[in-house]
């Protein structure tokens, strides 16, 4: 099986590449492996969903693959979710694609420049019409996620945020992934482990290193069943 591989930052999935083997100079930011029976490519797009969006596209115009992975980190606005829980977003909303209209939020469907069910968005969703066949990632908890260009970090844009759309979890690259992968009609999973709650910012509270090392195991094993 081929399989690529997406993050945000080399930082994030580095104990999974190091048990990768095989590693061959890639180019534009993709370095190839193997793994088990499966060819393996990693794709580090940088920060953000436009990165993101661009270089997945541009990776999945180049080659044709059975299956990509989005690895990474998130915030967590449900408590029940604490940090170092791995979860499957298998929904993705991109927050702030809208206008303001003095204090309210108006989306982009409720102003009419894309249809509420038009490709590849469901409902103002992005959402994934068939994850892969997988033990480990159906055993994970399945959440909706936001995808922003700001990490919320103040008390009352949180507060608003969570009121207008209901999140459990939020990324900067998330939806851009979901987005690319639909359009090309590629079977792809989107992975995170919460580092931290979503509230004030406070970063003494983050736990980026366990939420690494949960996001290594669940990935290998993602990997071992594929």
């Amino acid at each position: 099986m081929r399989i690529l591989v997406v993050a945000a930052t080399e930082m994030e999935i580095a104990p999974l590449v190091a048990s990768l083997r095989d590693r061959r100079d890639g180019s534009q930011q993709v370095t190839s492996y193997t793994y088990a029976a499966h060819d393996v490519d990693v794709l580090i797009t940088g920060v953000g969903m436009v990165a993101t969006a661009a270089w997945c596209s541009h990776r999945l115009a180049q080659r044709r693959y059975d299956l990509a992975l989005n690895f990474g980190l998130c915030g967590s606005f449900d408590r029940r979710l604490e940090p170092g829980t791995v979860v499957h977003v298998t929904s993705d909303r991109i927050a702030e694609l809208g206008a303001e209209d003095d204090e309210a939020f108006i989306t982009i469907q409720e102003l009419q420049l894309l249809g509420d069910r038009e490709f590849p968005f469901t409902c103002g969703r992005l959402v994934n019409p068939a994850p892969p066949d997988n033990a480990t990632l159906s055993a994970l908890p399945a959440v909706d996620a936001i995808t922003v260009n700001t990490v919320h970090g103040n008390t009352r844009s949180i507060a608003e945020i969570a009121r207008r759309f209901t999140p459990q979890v939020e990324s900067m690259e998330g939806g851009a992934f979901m987005y690319a992968c639909m359009i090309h009609g590629l079977v792809h999973a989107q992975v995170r482990a919460v580092s931290n709650f979503v509230e004030k910012r406070n970063r003494a509270a983050w736990k980026i290193a366990d939420a690494i090392r949960s996001l290594e195991h669940t990935a290998l094993s993602i990997l071992d069943g594929a």
